[in-house]
């Protein structure tokens, strides 16, 4: 049965999103060769889109993309003469039921376990952080050499040798590849949060699929360490700021909080964040950024937000962890506060420790256009853009600006 072959390139980029992690994953257990887990697995999404046109899309596309990665995985082992030792190993994996006659992990828990092993392993602390986001980004979420390179507004060479240079690093240090044991948890969970929150970052700007992948994975740790609070708060941050997605852009341009629709903002995903929060015990830096958010969506409208205790947030933010883009952030929750001359003070102030940060003068011609100075508030939108290259940042920035000299 022949297949529309838009209809299968469909298919193959939803389970690419939605299960590059988990085969991946599931391949480096069974062979212990990160590269050949990633090259098996493209291996077999490229079969896919050969094979499935003529042949007709499987009932199960996910399992069948893993049974065919695994199959390409032992192929490639087999041709590079691996001993009989490591393809007995294998073979004896399989035949306790570590794969299924499908070709997928047949305990549910075995999946979970497989993408948490993957992601404490990309985030060792032995790697520079950089390197642990880009291997991540790659080996967990599925993007391309290109698309990290992008990101990190890099050469595609450059991020190419830097994941090689990851993954060798992993095999010459022999850095396991399992979550740590109870006693090293506490002490690599700073380092994995801090890496899912950057991955929920990427994907809440463009990639949809990114961001699901950082939120699986942070309701994963959250399971596996129920007691910490901070992961529980990076959880609650990303749900309520996830709650959001469906307002944030408008016919192509980025709207602010206060300009978007809040009947679009998705009530499940507050609730949820909302309750997390409630159950986070401590107070540190995620929980603090959570609590913030959840001002915003506690607020039934722009002008219900309770901008006093936005200050507040950030005065105890501040104390934990010190940086200008806080004190910004202070600044404006001050202008809204207390009016726009006082936030427009503070941010003054600040400018030398921020120069050339976009949002510095995109805040002050905010402000400055609340307290009636067009003139002024024109030329800061003017810089702002200058710095801008986002679409849709560059588009609200543009609006603001043409609003002002109509």
């Amino acid at each position: 049965m022949n297949a529309d072959f838009a209809a299968v390139s469909g298919v193959v980029a939803a389970v690419h999103r939605a299960e590059w992690g988990r085969i991946v994953s599931g391949l480096i257990r069974l062979t212990g060769d990160w590269a050949l887990a990633e090259d098996a697995a493209q291996d077999a999404f490229a079969t896919a889109l050969e094979r499935w046109p003529e042949g007709g899309i499987p009932g199960n596309p996910a399992a069948w993309l893993a049974l065919t990665a695994r199959n390409k995985a032992i192929d490639r082992l087999r041709s590079a003469g691996t001993e009989r030792r490591k393809l007995g190993e294998i073979a004896a994996l399989e035949e306790v039921g570590i794969f299924g006659e499908v070709g997928m992990p047949t305990i549910e828990t075995d999946i979970e376990d497989d993408r948490l092993r993957l992601i404490f392993t990309c985030c060792h602390p032995a790697l520079p952080l950089p390197a642990r986001v880009a291997l991540t980004l790659r080996t967990v979420a599925g993007l391309t050499v290109a698309e990290i390179a992008s990101a990190f507004l890099v050469p595609e060479t450059t991020m190419a040798q830097r994941l090689v240079r990851a993954r060798r690093k992993i095999e010459n240090a022999g850095i396991p590849y399992r979550i740590p044991p109870a006693e090293l948890l506490e002490e690599r969970l700073d380092g994995v949060l801090a890496v899912l929150y950057l991955v929920f970052n990427e994907g809440y700007s463009s990639r949809s699929h990114l961001a699901a992948t950082a939120l699986d994975l942070a309701t994963a740790v959250v399971d596996l360490m129920p007691l910490e609070s901070e992961a529980r708060g990076l959880l609650a941050l990303m749900l309520l700021q996830n709650s959001r997605r469906g307002a944030r852009v408008s016919g192509g341009e980025l709207l602010t909080i206060e300009e978007q629709d809040r009947s679009f903002w998705d009530a499940a995903d507050i609730q949820r964040g909302l309750a997390m929060l409630a159950s986070a015990r401590d107070r540190g830096a995620y929980v603090l950024q959570a609590s913030l958010a959840a001002c915003h969506a506690r607020a039934s409208s722009a002008e219900t937000t309770d901008w006093r205790r936005i200050v507040a947030l950030y005065d105890e933010l501040l104390v934990r962890t010190p940086s200008p883009v806080i004190e910004l952030n202070r600044a404006i929750a001050i202008g809204m506060r207390d009016g726009p001359d006082a936030g427009l003070a503070l941010i003054d102030a600040l400018e030398p420790r921020l120069l050339g940060y976009r949002l510095v003068p995109a805040a002050q011609a905010d402000l400055l256009r609340r307290a009636g100075r067009t003139s002024a508030a024109a030329a800061r939108y003017r810089e702002a853009l200058a710095l801008t290259t986002d679409p849709a940042d560059h588009a609200q920035l543009e609006r603001r600006l043409a609003e002002l000299e109509a």
